[in-house]
């Protein structure tokens, strides 16, 4: 026998999660190869980050960097740079991870989660947007696992960013149970910025109370879409010394006060990406790559696959691997191969070393097929 069918019994489905640590360090996305791994485009809509110069064929694409505005925004007006491709970003980037609400409007960002809320003031309305590229994000980003550093202090045309002492972190807190699945995207979660010193002010109205400790809302995590959503607040009203209303310079390496505000409706969607750029120290979560299998029990009693249809197993009518007529016919299996019901070839399994087959043993050969 050199065929022999597969009951339900044989075949049994699994799921496995692998999970990937991905580091990217402030040196790569703002520093080690100055604008050469950064690709901006004529559209002006978004830039594109790689950790490598982009035109090298080494080069792979991390993640994007766009921001958006909604109309409702005390500081969005008609007249503001690139207006409409802010206002279309932010609406294409909302209908796609909030939805539409009960009259068919787009929903806007909310900091909580809490989306049917009729209140204004928890709703992000001034966003920068950075999309993950698949090949780091794999099949999703595992919850609680994101970090971010940024950067928040004012900075001169003397400084540069990432001092010791003004850096605050970005966390999904919690997120493993505390998620959110009412996203047509997929799960998200909520991001919190962690209290640092007197970075943050403790007066802020947005901020959130998590087993007593006090978190400041940041943005959204969209865990299978990958993007991250930050609010602009955190360089603003959120920090004790708010990079807005003329008080802090936002805009990196320049001797003039482009606050938050200024840079958000005064300058370009690339000037804005670079002010964010320079001021991320480090960005770590851990991807998620779903591995479904298919497991083949191969089960060989004592009497079956004792011979091998090989030309070669046969010469002059006799058995090559005997040496005399009474000894117990054997066969090596060296390979399984899985066949459809027409006897069509769909894989082959190869085993390590041919496994010797008589009589007197049986075996059963474990054949995964993942996908």
């Amino acid at each position: 026998m050199t065929f022999k069918p597969l009951n339900e019994n044989d075949t049994v489905n699994t799921r496995t999660l692998l999970h990937e640590a991905i580091p990217l360090t402030g040196a790569i996305v703002s520093g080690t190869y100055g604008t050469n791994n950064i690709k901006t485009y004529s559209h002006g809509m978004f830039q594109s980050v790689y950790d490598y110069p982009y035109l090298s064929s080494s080069a792979n694409h991390i993640f994007d960097i766009t921001a958006g505005i909604h109309p409702d925004s005390s500081i969005y007006t008609t007249s503001i740079e690139q207006a409409s491709k802010k206002r279309n970003i932010y609406n294409q980037m909302a209908q796609i991870l909030m939805g539409y609400d009960a009259t068919g409007s787009i929903r806007k960002f909310d900091e909580d989660g809490d989306i049917v809320g009729a209140g204004t003031n928890n709703k992000l309305e001034e966003c920068f947007i950075i999309p993950f590229s698949r090949l780091l994000v794999k099949d999703e980003i595992k919850k609680e696992t994101f970090s971010m550093q940024l950067d928040v202090r004012h900075i001169t045309s003397s400084a540069q960013p990432f001092g010791a002492t003004d850096i605050i972190t970005i966390t999904d807190h919690s997120a493993s149970t505390q998620y959110k699945v009412n996203s047509p995207a997929g799960d998200y979660g909520i991001l919190y910025a962690a209290q640092s010193g007197s970075l943050l002010d403790t007066a802020s109205t947005h901020t959130a109370s998590i087993d007593g400790v006090p978190y400041w809302y940041a943005g959204l995590i969209f865990y299978q879409a990958g993007i991250v959503v930050l609010t602009g607040s955190v360089f603003g009203s959120q920090l004790t010394t708010p990079l807005d209303g003329g008080g802090g310079n936002f805009y990196y390496n320049t001797g003039s006060n482009l606050a938050i505000d200024d840079v958000l409706t005064n300058s370009n969607i690339d000037v804005i990406a670079d002010s964010l750029r320079h001021r991320i120290a480090n960005i770590e979560f851990n991807n998620t790559t779903e591995l479904n299998s298919t497991v083949y029990f191969c089960r060989i009693n004592h009497n079956e696959f004792n011979y091998s249809s090989n030309p070669t197993y046969l010469s002059n009518s006799r058995i090559q691997i005997k040496t005399q007529a009474s000894d117990e016919p054997l066969a090596y299996i060296t390979t399984i191969g899985l066949y459809n019901d027409n006897n069509e070839l769909l894989a082959t399994a190869k085993l390590s070393e041919p496994l010797k087959k008589s009589a007197s043993n049986e075996f059963t050969i474990r054949a995964r097929l993942d996908y």
